[in-house]
């Protein structure tokens, strides 16, 4: 067969992680989720590993992992994060490529990408040859094989970054048509144009680079990409099918690759079910024989490149303009309010630019006390990245300096190398691909650019703020109030800064909620105790102690003293600082007298007294501690406010009743109390640790009684989560009859709720039993009348869940 498909998935976030905690803050927009890495890898990364194939009664008849199918790329910072946080899609992930070589003859689906998304042509020549050493080292820990391919943030490129690609080892990429610029047939002299003629996208080509290498370009169909992206090519897998067979040449024997590329968040983020139609077409082209399915390196093993191509340099698959959507008001945007402009890029990138043009000379002094290489350093530093264990990251700064290094060398040399990683992280391209300045994307890379001036001062005592923040105030915001960049570094970013005495800061005060062992890990920081005293009156807390921060990452550590009240509610008084062994001892003194003679200005006054500088509150706590102490704070206010409602519920329930049977609208203020009560009791029953079907039947028909406003998507994310985690429970214990007669009457009494459940988990569990554990209980239904019973339920339970366990039987 010489009919051949490719379908490429470029999947990829921008990092999220704060760059002085390294983990990702809950971010509210992607509520109910804990941020928007959460609600994609849902949506769409977790699909993909386990994507459905349905009947003609949309019954599952199949799961299968879509990765091993086609070609893709997974950005290198999102595979970190998914490595921590969802270990089993990560895991999914990595088995595809290894399944993928048994079905590609010995090629894998996986493409490594450039390490953190920088608009390559726009990078100097050294950041570029980081991005792909970066990249391609992660690829390597994770994949366990060296890559073929290497995708581009945006597909923008330029010839050195090709250049500097196949000087290690990468052998093609992939760009959209519209990037090249002319082509010959091998052998000829004279070119063609295709700028406007076209080019065929149905095989590759060879681009020959200035050093003399060359690499293969594949250049996607663009209509077809554009159809599954934006015209809805992906409503039926059929028809999706169908579209990628009109791409080939009818009449043509030769051999032909008919290839697509997008945003991998096309299947199930962007478009629901998106997964479903791509495992469709996949299982449609396969099973009528339509044509081969074949990843990049495999179809270039076989068939060669035998055309030369002439890119347009500085161009993209993005901006019509090339790559001006990251440096200038060129008109691609994603939106906004009347009358916004992206004026802003320009003099963001001018003044991101001037703050690494300081930095470069720093590092390279700085670094030239240990090595005589400091650029080859950098690239090797995702060695550490890749492992921080004290193990690993000892070896590597002895390997760097060939000697033994003294502790505040150690501290030095990888501050440095983080101040550079910083200044790499901060030109992520997500920063100018929106319309605004104060946008999240933009926001984190000034973030970077925070963390990487911190680490310029602490390493090398230069004080780069200033110059950076003025600049800043020639980035105009869209929004009046925002005014630019410098105010919205000074109040978006700022606050976000960390150093030891604000991790300090931060154990003392969730100290006083949370009861912490001798040594505690906190995000990228541990803090070991000395010293600690906690002492309680009423409402009133006060901790007062010793401790030594020490950052995971840099080294860097110090020993704090602390003293912080809790007046109740959200009110705290703290202060953290560095106090001699004489210092802390009368402090601790006169705190602990003055809060035993229930002298509370005299505690005020005492930290006040001793921490002038350094005194900290609520507002000073990480995000998700914040929130979690906030939340405990609330509880008993929560407690109170549901202790009145349900005297009002209890004592109006017949009148509301009333009401509501002659369809006589309840008034709004009686409609909260009944919404706020049935919230709360049907959560109570669905978070419990055994569920109480006869309780949760009585909350079911209550609700469906009132026609209220549910907190639709926490109860829906709530319900289908309790349901998963039922379903895991009964795989680990099959046996448990009684437990699947539970979840079937939970589904059963959701069912009769307007409520769209995700049960994605839970079918997933039941076709892995319909395949394990199944076929045993149908072996002994025949003699065993227990065995005949758990068979007719788990069927039920299928029937329930749409999937039909029988269609491999």
């Amino acid at each position: 067969m010489n009919r051949f498909i490719c379908i490429h998935g470029h999947f990829y976030q921008p990092p999220r992680e704060n760059p002085w905690l390294d983990e990702v803050e809950v971010q509210d927009s992607a509520y109910p989720y804990h941020d928007w890495n959460e609600k994609v890898t849902a949506e769409c990364y977790a699909r993909n590993a386990a994507a459905r194939i349905l009947d003609n009664h949309h019954r599952i008849t199949d799961i299968i992992n879509n990765y091993s199918k086609i070609s893709f790329n997974f950005g290198p910072t999102l595979l970190s994060w998914m490595q921590d946080k969802d270990p089993e899609i990560y895991a999914a992930v990595l088995e595809a490529d290894r399944l993928s070589q048994k079905h590609f003859s010995g090629h894998g689906s996986a493409m490594a990408q450039i390490y953190n998304h920088m608009i390559m042509p726009l990078a100097n020549t050294k950041d570029k040859k980081t991005q792909i050493i970066w990249g391609i080292k992660d690829f390597e820990s994770r994949f366990k094989r060296k890559p073929e391919g290497m995708w581009l943030a945006e597909t923008a490129v330029d010839l050195e970054s090709l250049d500097l690609m196949a000087e290690q080892g990468i052998k093609f990429t992939i760009l959209a048509p519209h990037q090249a610029k002319r082509i010959r047939q091998d052998g000829q002299e004279t070119w063609r144009d295709v700028a406007v003629d076209k080019i065929d996208p149905r095989v590759p080509y060879r681009c020959h680079l200035p050093s003399g290498r060359e690499i293969c370009i594949f250049f996607y169909d663009g209509p077809m990409a554009q159809g599954v992206a934006f015209e809805g090519l992906l409503n039926n897998g059929e028809g999706f099918a169908r579209r990628l067979m009109d791409g080939f040449s009818v009449g043509n024997t030769k051999p032909q690759i008919v290839h697509i590329a997008t945003d991998g968040e096309t299947y199930g983020h962007h478009h629901k079910f998106g997964d479903m139609a791509l495992a469709y077409c996949l299982h449609y082209i396969e099973t009528n024989q339509l044509a081969q399915l074949t990843v990049y390196g495999e179809y270039l093993q076989k068939y060669p490149a035998a055309q030369e191509v002439e890119i347009v340099e500085n161009s993209s698959w993005s901006c019509l303009h090339g790559i001006e959507r990251w440096r200038s008001d060129c008109g691609c945007s994603t939106g906004g309010q009347a009358g916004w402009n992206q004026k802003w890029r320009a003099p963001l990138r001018q003044s991101l630019d001037w703050l690494r043009d300081q930095i470069s000379p720093l590092y390279e002094t700085q670094m030239a006390a240990f090595t005589n290489d400091p650029w080859g350093t950098r690239d090797r530093y995702i060695e550490v990245i890749l492992d921080r264990s004290e193990e690993n990251m000892g070896r590597f700064l002895q390997n760097i300096a060939g000697r033994t290094l003294k502790e505040d060398e150690k501290i030095k040399i990888l501050k440095l190398l983080e101040m550079q990683t910083n200044a790499m992280l901060m030109y992520t391209s997500c920063g100018w691909f929106f319309n605004e300045i104060s946008g999240l994307e933009t926001v984190q890379i000034l973030k970077y650019a925070a963390r990487a001036i911190q680490l310029a001062q602490d390493a090398a005592a230069s004080n780069l703020e200033e110059g950076f923040t003025s600049r800043l105030e020639g980035v105009i915001s869209n929004v009046p109030e925002l005014k630019n960049g410098a105010h919205i570094y000074r109040a978006m970013v700022k606050p976000s800064i960390v150093n030891l005495l604000r991790v300090g800061a931060h154990y003392a005060m969730t100290s006083l909620f949370e009861q912490y062992g001798p040594k505690t890990n906190m995000y990228s920081y541990t803090v070991q105790s000395e010293q600690y005293d906690l002492k309680e009156a009423g409402r009133l807390k006060m901790a007062v102690g010793r401790a030594v921060v020490r950052s995971k990452v840099t080294w860097e550590h110090a020993s704090i003293c602390f003293a912080v009240l809790h007046l109740g509610d959200h009110n705290f008084i703290g202060g953290v600082d560095y106090l001699n062994v004489d210092e802390f001892a009368k402090m601790h003194t006169l705190m602990t007298d003055a809060f035993l003679e229930s002298d509370t200005p005299g505690v005020i006054g005492g930290i006040k007294e001793y921490f002038k500088y350094h005194n900290y509150s609520l507002w000073h706590l990480f995000k998700e501690e914040q929130q979690k102490i906030l939340n405990q704070v609330l509880s008993s206010t929560m407690d109170d406010i549901e202790s009145s409602f349900r005297q009002i519920y209890d004592h109006h329930y017949p009148l509301m009743q009333i009401k509501n049977d002659i369809s006589l609208p309840l008034p709004r203020m009686l409609m909260t109390v009944v919404e706020f009560i049935l919230n709360r009791d049907i959560r109570a029953v669905l978070e419990a640790e055994d569920v109480d079907i006869k309780r949760f039947k009585q909350f079911v028909e209550e609700m469906k009684r009132w026609s209220f406003k549910r907190d639709q998507a926490n109860f829906t994310f709530l319900a289908s989560e309790r349901t998963s985690s039922l379903m895991k429970r009964l795989s680990d214990h099959p046996d448990n009859i009684h437990l699947m007669e539970k979840i079937v009457a939970i589904l059963e009494l959701l069912g009769q709720l307007d409520m769209d459940l995700d049960l994605w988990k839970a079918q997933n569990t039941y076709f892995a039993m319909g395949r394990n554990i199944y076929p045993d209980f149908i072996l002994k239904a025949g003699t065993d009348e227990l065995a005949g019973r758990w068979v007719k339920l788990f069927e039920h339970l299928g029937e329930i869940l749409k999937v039909n366990i029988n269609s491999h039987a």
